[in-house]
């Protein structure tokens, strides 16, 4: 902690070494003091994010936030990069004294690195040259309608969830937006779903009389 600290900014000193070890090593937490003479860190945890220690400045982001003075607000959630070109997300929150003056600021910067390199290694591995599911190719071999294949894929992709991890609900939800396009009025739609869905013929009547009678 640098001598001459703000009484407010001390109090939150505790603050910095806690959220630190609630996010883990690649998490770190900075808190600055801003005043005329003074931008720069009072107290800092996992200072090895950026390469910072105790009186060192502001990275970029944060100068450009404080040069509206007072009306600065706070900026969170954003992605910013290190000296060394660590990707970060991050965010700084002002803090302001009694009279809403700006004093000082409590910033977080995650080392999103890894998973950035993770992001594109999964995009890669599940990108397809077409939006059709291959599990429907059983069911196209047994002349099931096209239009029905295309119903049930399109609803499926907008829902944004693999079937393995839906609940209940979901899937009713699925069966309803299904009912509404009229899907269950093509020969061969309960099993198709149903298939779709992991469950049973007689689930998909029980899911559609549960919707039928809230409706």
């Amino acid at each position: 902690m640098v001598k001459g600290t703000h009484p407010i900014l001390k109090g939150m000193i505790p603050m910095v070494e806690g959220l630190a070890k609630t996010f883990g090593k690649n998490c770190e937490v900075v808190l600055h003091e801003i005043s005329d003479n003074k931008k720069s860190i009072v107290a800092i945890s996992n200072g090895h994010v950026t390469g910072r220690t105790v009186g060192s400045p502001m990275l970029e982001a944060g100068v450009k936030a404080i040069r509206k003075g007072n009306e600065a607000d706070n900026i969170l959630n954003y992605r910013n990069k290190s000296s060394d070109g660590r990707v970060l997300k991050s965010s700084t929150m002002f803090i302001r004294d009694e009279k809403e003056e700006i004093i000082g600021c409590l910033c977080i910067n995650i080392d999103i690195s890894e998973f950035v390199v993770a992001q594109r290694a999964l995009e890669e591995l599940i990108q397809t040259d077409n939006k059709m599911d291959n599990s429907v190719g059983d069911f196209a071999s047994n002349n099931v309608n096209d239009v029905l294949i295309n119903i049930v894929a399109e609803t499926l992709e907008t829902h944004g969830k693999p079937v393995a991890y839906m609940n209940k609900d979901e899937k009713v939800n699925i069966v309803k937006k299904l009912d509404d396009q009229g899907a269950f009025l093509i020969k061969g739609a309960i099993d198709y779903v149903a298939k779709i869905l992991c469950v049973s013929r007689y689930t998909i009547y029980n899911y559609l009389d549960e919707i039928r009678v809230n409706s």
